[in-house]
C-alpha cells in the first residue's frame, strides 16, 4: 500500500471509531457509517485531506453537518506527530493539516519499485479488451484516427499498470457496402490506367493512393485480370489491395508506438455464422421483429429514438448487425470488460449498442464507450485542411513525419476525449518550455545530465534510506516530493475514469516542480548531506517521469 492510501486507509478508520465512540456516547444516534470520501482536496490550503463523512451522516443523524462534524473532531484519535492540525470548513467538511515531511516517507518506495513504481491493483486481474482505430481498410489513417491511437493505446497502458489483464484489438471492417464499393473503385482505376472506360461509383473511394495501389497491383499482374468475369477481377483488386493497406496501416501504427494483440476480421463474423447466431439470439430472446420484409432490433426497448435494422429487405445484414455478433464474441472470449474508443460521429450508436448487449444476456456496464471529438491542425495561425500527399486530409504519417511521435502521442492525450483539440503543428515542433513534451522530456534528461556528473553515483549510493532525506525541507523540496508521491493515486483515478490526460497533465506539473527546485537549489553543493537528499529526490522525480512517459507511450530521453 502506497503512503497517499496508507494515510487514507488510517483517517478513515480513525473516522469510523470516532462515529462508533460518538455513538456510544449518546451524541449521535444509532446508525450505520455510509461510504464516505477522504481525499485529498484541490486547493492546498484545504489541508492535505479532507472528509464529506459529517454531511453524509447529516440526513441518518438528523443533525446538522457542522455540529456533525465538531461531535467527529471532538472524538478522533490520531497521531498528533503525524496529523498537526483538523479543521471544520464550509457546509461541513472535516480537514486534515499533516506534518509537512510527510511525503518524504514515500520516496523510498520510489526506489524500491523503480520501474514498477505507479502500479496499483485496482483491476485484480480483470480481462479487458481496448477496441479502438478500427478504420476502414479502405485508405490511409487519418488524424481522427491518430487521436484514437494515441488514446486507446494509453489507456490500454494505464489499465495494465492498474492491475488489468488488458488486450489491444482492431476491428478490420472488411466486409459491406464498403467494401462492395472499394471493389468497384478499384475496378475503375483499373480499367482505366489499362486503357478502358471506367466511373468510379457513387460513395467509392476517389484517393491518390487507390491510383497507387491499382499500379502496384499491375505492375505485379498486369492485363491478366482485364477480361476475366468481373466478380473474380474484383476480389483479386480487393484482396490484393487490402492485404496493402492493411500492411500500410500496421506499420504507420507501429511507427506511432502502437502494437496490437489481436486483428479481428469483420468478415469472419459472417463466414463463421456468428452474425446469424447473434441474430438467432436476439430473436429467441424476443428482440426482433419482422417489417416490410426486413429484421428489426427493438432499440426502442433500451431507451433508444428509434429501432434500427439488422437484416435489410434483400436479406443481407447490416453493419449493425455484424457489430452485434462481434460484441457478443468478445464476451464469449471472457472478457470482463469491453471498452471501444469511437469518433464523435459514434455517439448515437452508444445506447443501441449498450441495448444490443444488454438484449444478448450480457451486463450493459460492462461495456464503456470512449467518445473523442475531433481534431483541427494549426500551423502558423492558420487551420489546415489538405494534405500536400493525398490532396485529402492529413495523415498519420504526415504528422509523425512533420512533429515526431512522442509529441503527436502527448498532444492527442493532453486533453480530455471530449473535448475538441485544436493541434498546433508549430508548437509541437518548437523546442522551448511553452512546448509541453518537450518541458516533460527535458526535466527527465536535465536530471540524467546531473546523475552524469563527477561523484554523483557515489553519493547516490546513500540515497536509499528515508533518513537520508530528512535534509529536504523547503517548500520547494517538499512540493515536488508531495507531487511524487501521488503517482499511484493518479493512476488509479486514470485507469477508473478512463481519462489518460490525467497522467498528461500530472507530469507536465511534476515537470514544472522539478524545474522551480532546480532553479531554487544547487543539487550537488560542498554539503554532502543536503546533496545526498537532493540527489535523492530528482532520482525519484527521474523514476516518476519515466514511467508516467512510458505509460503515454513516448520516450524518455536522457541527453536532448
Amino acid at each position: 500500500m502506497h503512503i497517499v492510501e496508507k494515510l487514507r486507509s488510517g483517517l478513515r478508520e480513525a473516522l469510523k471509531e470516532a462515529v462508533e465512540k460518538a455513538i456510544s456516547a449518546g451524541e449521535l444516534p444509532e446508525l450505520e457509517v455510509p461510504n464516505f470520501a477522504v481525499e485529498v482536496p484541490r486547493e492546498r490550503d484545504h489541508g492535505d485531506f479532507a472528509t464529506n463523512l459529517a454531511m453524509m451522516l447529516a440526513k441518518p443523524a438528523r443533525n446538522a453537518p457542522r455540529k456533525i462534524a465538531d461531535i467527529l473532531v471532538n472524538n478522533l484519535k490520531v497521531d498528533r506527530n503525524l496529523v498537526e492540525k483538523v479543521e471544520i470548513a464550509g457546509p461541513g467538511f472535516i480537514n486534515f493539516y499533516l506534518d509537512r515531511n510527510w511525503p518524504l516517507q514515500g520516496l523510498p518506495a520510489i526506489f524500491e519499485e523503480d520501474v514498477n513504481y505507479g502500479r496499483v491493483n485496482l483491476g485484480a486481474g480483470k480481462k479487458v479488451q481496448v477496441e479502438f482505430v478500427s478504420a476502414n481498410p479502405t485508405g490511409l489513417l487519418h488524424m481522427g484516427n491518430a487521436r484514437g491511437a494515441a488514446l486507446g493505446d494509453s489507456l490500454a497502458g494505464i489499465l495494465d499498470f492498474a492491475g488489468h489483464d488488458v488486450s489491444r484489438e482492431y476491428y478490420i471492417n472488411d466486409a459491406g457496402k464498403q467494401i462492395e464499393n472499394f471493389g468497384l473503385s478499384l475496378e475503375a482505376r483499373y480499367f482505366q490506367l489499362l486503357g478502358r472506360e471506367g466511373d468510379v461509383p457513387e460513395g467509392g473511394y476517389h484517393g491518390q493512393d487507390i491510383i497507387d495501389t491499382v499500379k502496384n497491383f499491375i505492375e505485379k499482374y498486369g492485363d491478366q485480370y482485364l477480361d476475366i468475369a468481373a466478380e473474380e477481377r474484383r476480389q483479386a483488386l480487393i484482396e490484393f489491395s487490402l492485404d496493402e493497406k492493411l500492411g500500410a496501416i500496421k506499420k504507420g501504427l507501429q511507427d506511432f508506438g502502437v502494437e496490437y494483440d489481436v486483428w479481428f476480421s469483420e468478415q469472419s463474423l459472417h463466414d463463421s455464422g456468428k452474425v446469424h447466431e447473434a441474430l438467432k439470439l436476439l430473436k429467441d430472446n424476443g428482440y426482433t421483429y419482422e417489417h416490410d420484409g426486413a429484421l428489426w432490433f427493438k432499440a426502442t426497448e433500451f431507451g433508444v429514438e428509434k429501432d434500427e435494422v439488422l437484416v435489410r429487405q434483400n436479406g443481407i445484414p447490416t453493419y449493425f448487425a455484424a457489430d452485434v455478433a462481434y460484441h457478443m464474441d468478445k464476451f464469449r472470449r471472457g472478457f470482463d470488460w469491453v471498452i471501444n474508443v469511437w469518433g464523435a460521429d459514434h455517439h448515437g450508436h452508444v445506447p443501441r449498442m449498450k441495448g444490443a448487449v444488454k438484449a444478448l444476456g450480457y451486463d450493459p456496464d460492462a461495456l464503456d464507450v470512449v467518445i473523442m471529438q475531433l481534431v483541427r491542425l494549426f500551423r502558423g495561425g492558420e487551420m489546415v485542411r489538405m494534405s500536400k500527399r493525398t490532396g485529402q486530409f492529413i495523415t498519420l504519417e504526415e504528422l509523425v513525419e512533420e512533429v515526431g511521435k512522442d509529441a503527436a502521442r502527448y498532444f492527442f492525450v493532453m486533453r480530455s476525449s471530449d473535448s475538441h483539440l485544436d493541434f498546433d503543428l508549430d508548437l509541437a515542433k518548437s523546442q522551448t518550455n511553452e512546448n509541453p513534451v518537450y518541458y516533460i522530456q527535458y526535466a527527465h534528461a536535465r536530471i540524467c545530465s546531473i546523475l552524469r556528473q563527477p561523484g554523483a553515483m557515489e553519493i547516490m549510493e546513500k540515497t536509499r534510506e528515508e533518513k537520508c532525506l530528512q535534509k529536504l525541507s523547503s517548500e520547494a523540496e517538499l512540493s515536488l516530493a508531495r507531487r511524487l508521491v501521488d503517482l499511484p493515486e493518479e493512476i488509479a483515478y486514470a485507469a477508473g475514469q478512463l481519462a489518460p490526460h490525467r497522467i498528461a497533465r500530472y507530469l507536465h506539473e511534476v515537470a514544472g516542480l522539478l524545474h522551480s527546485f532546480y532553479n531554487a537549489h544547487r543539487v550537488i553543493t560542498e554539503d554532502k548531506e543536503a546533496s545526498t537528499a537532493r540527489l535523492a529526490l530528482v532520482d525519484a522525480t527521474r523514476i516518476v517521469l519515466r514511467n508516467g512517459l512510458h505509460l503515454l507511450g513516448l520516450t524518455a530521453p536522457e541527453k536532448m
